[in-house]
């Protein structure tokens, strides 16, 4: 047999192509002259050659699908199915795009069909074509669709209705539910229909453990089926004899809720699953206008689209989230009975539709992420760079190509890093700064903008720890301002200065290296934990007024670490803590990711812990306090001996692993 079809290089088409090509047909595939090395490509996928594939070059917006005469007279007579996939199947199409190739280009298929003779006429439709229509849809109904607002849905309809009308030549159509990736290799070519959820389901796994239940949406029905399905059943359909001038709804008979999808997508992404969802229902007794209403004031379509944006989910999808519709397949099954064609059950397949997606299709996957994607030839500046966390920060920095800035008290010591810096044939350009002085912040904001012009990231590492009991600070109060000078007020006065420049380019990027002690509120540490609480609730705010004008803020609340700040504590020798080198490639995931915060598993569960049962998070703090003493240095003794170690104190530290204790 002879075929001919328009969207063959599609995605749909091209499984297609391949079941027909298997019963030993030639197809014929209408291509752009641009499109050509696409066909090539795909004859290779399918073992073919251009004898097997014949490319005929045309335009779907075009009379007669652009075919030249010569062409169309040697086609002539000489197809026996023609099948019209090419359409736009985009949510998020703009209206004249879906307009002239879903109904302008299924009139000219249908014109091309009968110039050359074409035996039959299989319309791929779509369950689009039914609008929002409220119960269930059979396969014999047409013109009841409604609520055809929508453009995607409208103009599906619309191109069904061409060919139901103005079709000579004797045809089939069929409305495939959302089709998805094969379920059996998840390959899939685009973000369509329940893909827009899956950076949210991402999202969400980044930020809470599998086994953290979440609140969500129950929503409607959505008929969701597999590619491999919709072309099985197609194919064979197509070959039947005595079926023209019926509809098949190529669907899921019993098609799963919004809820019920997200959470098989989540277990098969490991990520939470929606432990209770809210039906919209529930909110029924609210008259439509005043919830019409509510939707449409500013203040909640600002946030609902600032929301949507941020998860990558066009807002257009969201009128889907209740679906009415429900789908009749009577006339399909009864076509496909005893063939074994059947949609597979979505938790089946789940896992390999979401390992293709996060493989090949995450939108993440396209951008660099790679810290000289992100750095190079950008400003960032970094404090208390010659030691510790700064120092491991600034090389890596300076490999990445960045223009660097450091800041440092010591003028000698931040020669010494330049030079050594430098030699790795990094752009350094070194301020010495005291950041607790208030004056000297203002004099380093001035000399980084007059030189530089602006700041694209801004790392505040600068810090200054002390570990000491309250018992043994009633009389130092200084502690608690000195901490303040430095963690709390330098930052900030370096953060209101570059911050102008940052707004009026609508770029800029603030990461603020806090402390684990912020999530479990360590003892000992009051001074310190309560100068970064105060910067951490700083940039909050300040992200929250400053959100839309692409100034970011991430704090990373960052474990124990073996640097200079923590060598007068001599029993930190003998517990585990993370490297300098270790602790800078977690400020360069803050800066190349932008997360707003960036901590352990186990700060985290602290910080939930502290909110869930804070009496019980007390009581653990309380026993780490107990276990480990104040250094010598902390109660006034110049003894410079190494405390000794008990092994409970270590497999104790070994459990709490990044504690400040």
């Amino acid at each position: 047999m002879n075929y001919f079809l328009t969207g063959g290089t599609g995605f749909i088409g091209r499984f297609l192509v391949e079941k027909l090509l298997a019963r030993g047909g030639t197809v014929y595939v209408l291509v752009r002259e641009q499109s050509q090395e696409k066909l090539d490509k795909l004859r290779e996928r399918w073992g073919a050659d251009d004898t097997q594939v014949k490319a005929v070059i045309g335009d779907l917006t075009s009379k007669n699908l652009g075919i030249d005469a010569k062409t169309l007279k040697s086609l002539k007579g000489n197809i026996d199915l023609f099948f019209h996939l090419a359409a736009v199947y985009d949510m998020g199409a703009d209206e004249e795009a879906q307009q002239a190739t879903n109904i302008e280009g299924t009139r000219a298929a249908v014109n091309a069909a009968e110039a050359m003779g074409a035996k039959h006429f299989h319309h791929v439709s779509s369950i689009a074509a039914a609008g929002l229509f409220k119960g269930t849809f059979r396969e014999d109904m047409f013109e009841e669709a409604e609520k055809l607002d929508h453009p995607y849905l409208r103009t599906k309809h619309e191109s069904e209705k061409v060919v139901r009308q103005e079709c000579k030549v004797p045809f089939r159509i069929y409305r495939p539910g959302m089709v998805i990736g094969h379920s059996a290799t998840g390959e899939m070519d685009k973000v369509d229909g329940p893909y827009y959820f899956f950076k949210m389901i991402q999202k969400i796994r980044h930020a809470l453990p599998q086994w953290v239940p979440t609140v969500g949406i129950e929503g409607g029905r959505l008929n969701i089926v597999p590619v491999d399905f919709v072309v099985n059943a197609m194919d064979h359909i197509a070959h039947l004899e005595g079926e023209d001038g019926k509809c098949f709804h190529l669907v899921d008979s019993d098609p799963y809720k919004v809820g019920e999808i997200l959470n098989i997508f989540s277990e098969a992404g490991h990520a939470p699953k929606m432990g209770m969802r809210i039906d919209s229902r529930m909110f029924g007794f609210i008259p439509p206008f005043i919830r019409q209403s509510l939707k449409n004031l500013p203040p909640v379509k600002r946030l609902t689209a600032a929301v949507l944006d941020d998860m990558g989910i066009p807002p257009s999808v969201m009128s889907f989230i209740n679906y009415p519709t429900r789908f009749d397949a009577r006339e399909t099954e009864r076509v496909l009975k005893d063939t074994g064609i059947e949609v597979p059950r979505l938790p089946d397949y789940a896992p390999v539709i979401w390992d293709y997606w996060e493989r090949n299709l995450d939108p993440d996957l396209f951008k660099d992420r790679t810290l000289k994607g992100t750095v190079e030839g950008r400003v960032c500046v970094v404090t208390g760079a010659t030691s510790g966390i700064g120092l491991a920060t600034a090389q890596k920095l300076a490999d990445a190509g960045a223009i660097l800035v450091i800041g440092a008290r010591k003028l000698e010591r931040l020669k010494e890093v330049t030079a050594e810096l430098e030699s790795r044939g990094a752009s350094v350009h070194a301020y010495p700064c005291d950041f607790s002085d208030m004056d000297a912040c203002d004099e380093f904001v001035k000399t980084v903008l007059d030189n530089h012009g602006h700041v694209d990231v801004l790392v505040n590492n600068a810090g200054r720890s002390i570990r000491r009991s309250l018992d043994l600070s009633f009389d130092r109060f200084h502690d608690f301002e000195r901490t303040m000078q430095l963690n709390y007020f330098g930052s900030v006065r370096l953060i209101m200065g570059f911050a102008p420049k940052m707004l009026e380019r609508r770029r800029g990027h603030v990461v603020n290296i806090s402390s684990i002690g912020v999530l479990t509120n360590a003892p000992r540490f009051s001074a310190y934990v309560a100068s970064k609480s105060a910067l951490d609730a700083f940039s909050r705010c300040a992200a929250a007024e400053w959100s839309d004008r692409n100034v970011t803020f991430t704090t990373i609340n960052m474990p124990l670490v073996r640097t200079p700040m923590i060598a007068p504590t001599k029993i930190y020798d003998s517990v585990p803590t993370l490297t300098p080198d270790e602790a800078a490639g977690m400020v360069a995931d803050a800066i190349v990711y932008r997360p707003k915060r960036i901590a352990t598993r186990l700060g985290i569960f602290a910080q939930v812990l502290h909110a869930l049962a804070p009496k019980m998070g007390e009581i653990v703090m309380n026993t780490g306090y107990r276990m480990f003493p104040d250094s010598p240095a902390a109660a006034g003794s110049k003894s410079g001996e190494k405390p000794k170690v008990s092994t409970e104190q270590v497999a104790f530290a070994a459990i709490m692993r990044g504690i400040y204790w």
